[in-house]
């Protein structure tokens, strides 16, 4: 028997629609590339992205055409994606932060067929287009009076070439599994791997993040989605802040301290979220400057584990919530966030901490699991690491062209390359990813760990931990350091720091001082780098068997 309910497919325009209908007046904020901050409302930016729909039609674009875009957070970047997936195609989010010849491959991979760029990333088109031969229409994010001469054929200024529709448009009639959106993963193993959204994981996902367990927004929030709409839809900020009618603030491509001060300040901002690098540089300013946060609720940080010393000095320090968060591309992105369940909400201090530094729990619509590498699953016991494999509407099936088909399959879980442990009440930490963790004498060592506890040193601005051969033990923790500027911090003070705060057996072998540590185009740091630079290295304690402590393993 079929229930008798209304046929009412979840697409991503309906977000759009509903957010004009009954948030209309609610701002949507941008510091534009041309320099000033700039304000729309929802309503005029439903009605220029259904322009753009109609605009699109008219250049010959149709439905399951991929269209790229490569820009920063703004009002006119959400256009373009609503716009987009109005008329039946896939917005495809291109990282300029990724190498020229890499862009070039995922373009090709994707075929897209026509470019929404903002003018920073205008040159680093003109060098890469010729070698992308589905490319047709390239739309610059600006005014003619900003447009500057380019070697580029057909291109246009996106407030000229917009206004060439009167926004007499129907969205298109579409299936909700249709495709709706692309984002390729960053390729540290490998080539990149596209990620295909349909209409109905996009608007599950957003409904996910504004549970009050997951991102709790609401209408009465202001919204700053620091985190890029190129790295995995800005954790889904440009669909659930419309979704809710809460007020948005884009960043546009300033993300220095100062500059995000600036916004959190000025447009009262009381909810935000970025990986840890944006709040080490905004916690330098605040430090530097002696400036309060007096309208900032809550920031969500992921993309990489959030040092405890950040989540302690945010609620410390400025009173504001910190909700550690992980995900993928592949997870639409959001798979966890350490909101603080019943059982433990009467903890305190460094217990509530301990808490925190965990990525939290899964929100309804993830289903989590650790496994052996016999795919047996492990207890949630809160020690015992595995594999850990996630499933769930928002999840990819498989990626776009069928690559990477090994990581799909086993009872339709997908393994994220992550190696995790969960506690009994469902909080999921993770330990390392697969190719990273440690295995000395036969146990694994955490790098994250031990980097989280590294940063919490106060004249280290940024640690990695790799393993490093040993002739007894096979491999050895080199903890590698970014010295805070001005701050000479020496090997024995670092690790007389964390001495008393690991298993001794996990304390790292040695200290190596760097002036940077490489990272992946979203922010990772690049252990592979690391481990080819490291790859000669000579521990102090090779040939003993002997720990810093002088004990044995």
């Amino acid at each position: 028997m079929l229930g008798l309910m209304q046929e009412w497919p979840l697409l991503c325009h309906k977000i759009l629609d509903h957010a004009g209908i009954q948030h209309p007046h609610r701002e949507v904020v941008s510091r534009s590339v041309e320099g000033p901050v700039v304000r729309t409302t929802y309503a005029e930016l439903r009605l220029r992205a259904l322009k753009l729909a109609q605009r699109l039609e008219r250049d010959g674009c149709k439905a399951g055409d991929r269209i790229a875009t490569m820009a920063w957070n703004t009002a006119r970047h959400m256009e373009a994606w609503y716009g987009i997936m109005g008329m039946g195609g896939v917005y495809h989010t291109l990282n300029p932060r990724l190498f020229p010849d890499q862009i070039a491959w995922i373009m090709n991979h994707a075929e897209d067929r026509a470019l929404f760029v903002d003018l920073t990333f205008l040159p680093l088109v003109e060098k890469i287009a010729a070698s992308v031969p589905s490319l047709g229409r390239i739309v610059v994010l600006t005014d003619a009076a900003h447009l500057p001469q380019t070697t580029l054929p057909n291109v246009v200024a996106y407030e000229e070439w917009l206004a060439e529709a009167d926004g007499d448009y129907r969205w298109k009639d579409l299936g909700e599994n249709d495709a709706a959106g692309m984002c390729y993963t960053s390729g540290t193993t490998g080539e990149p791997k596209g990620v295909l959204y349909s209409h109905r994981s996009n608007v599950l996902h957003a409904m996910m993040a504004c549970m009050p367990d997951a991102m709790g927004i609401s209408s009465r929030d202001v919204v700053l989605p620091v985190v890029p709409m190129f790295h995995a839809n800005a954790w889904g900020l440009a669909q659930s802040c419309p979704m809710v009618g809460a007020k948005m603030v884009m960043p546009g491509g300033r993300m220095d301290g100062a500059s995000i001060y600036e916004l959190l300040d000025t447009e009262k901002v009381s909810f935000t979220a970025a990986v840890p690098t944006v709040w080490l540089m905004l916690l330098q300013h605040l430090e530097e400057t002696g400036k309060k946060l007096p309208y900032l609720n809550k920031v969500v940080i992921g993309g990489s584990a959030c040092p405890r010393a950040i989540t302690k000095k945010f609620q410390e320090n400025y009173g504001v919530e910190v909700v550690h968060a992980w995900g993928m591309t592949e997870m639409s992105p959001l798979g966890s966030l350490c909101t603080i369940k019943p059982e433990y909400a009467a903890l305190e201090g460094d217990a509530r901490l301990d808490i925190e530094e965990k990525q939290g729990h899964a929100p309804f619509g993830v289903e989590m699991q650790v496994t052996d590498d016999n795919n047996t699953v492990l207890p949630w016991d809160g020690r015992t690491f595995g594999r850990l494999k996630v499933r769930g509407p928002a999840v990819a099936r498989a990626y776009y062209g069928d690559a990477g088909s090994e990581q799909f399959g086993h009872e339709g879980w997908f393994d994220t390359g992550d190696v995790a442990h969960i506690d009994p009440s469902g909080y999921m930490q993770i330990t390392d990813r697969a190719k990273d963790v440690i295995k000395s004498g036969g146990e694994w060592i955490s790098t994250i760990e031990l980097e989280n506890l590294a940063v919490g040193h106060p004249d280290v601005a940024e640690a990695a931990v790799i393993g490093v051969r040993h002739s007894k033990w096979d491999e050895r923790p080199l903890l590698v350091v970014v010295r805070k500027p001005g701050k000479e911090p020496a090997r024995e003070d670092i690790l007389a720091f964390m001495k008393d705060k690991v298993a001794k057996w996990w304390l790292p072998d040695d200290v190596a001082f760097v002036e940077e540590i490489p990272h992946t185009a979203t922010g990772k740091i690049q252990k592979s780098v690391l481990r080819k630079q490291f790859r000669d290295y000579r521990l102090p304690t090779d040939g003993e068997g002997l720990l810093p402590t002088g004990e044995t393993l």
